[in-house]
């Protein structure tokens, strides 16, 4: 099952935050980081029904590993300040074969 980065930052309300740097625009989060985990996870099969790429397929591409997250200066300046978490996707597609 692939696992995507996941950046968590505290929010200025005390909550936390997540988002992913290979699917842009999807973001949750929670009250606790075990809770944004944990939504984070849920969030990713519920963005990923009706999920289409700039390209017009759908379905997420697959995740950058982290060292190729490391060498996206984009990557860097939003993971400063951030805890860096890999969240499972069991890809249901994949998953009967």
């Amino acid at each position: 099952m692939p696992h995507y980065v996941a950046l968590i930052h505290k929010d200025s309300d005390g909550c936390y935050g997540v988002s992913f740097p290979d699917i842009p625009g999807v973001v949750t989060g929670g009250d606790t980081v075990e809770e944004a985990v944990e939504e984070a996870a849920e969030f990713l099969q519920f963005a990923a029904e009706d999920w289409i790429n700039p390209d017009g397929s759908t379905g997420f591409k697959a995740p950058r590993t982290i060292d190729e997250l490391r060498n996206d200066p984009e990557f860097i300046e939003d993971a400063k300040d951030a805890v860096v978490a890999f969240v499972e996707y069991p890809d249901r597609a994949n998953a009967a074969e």
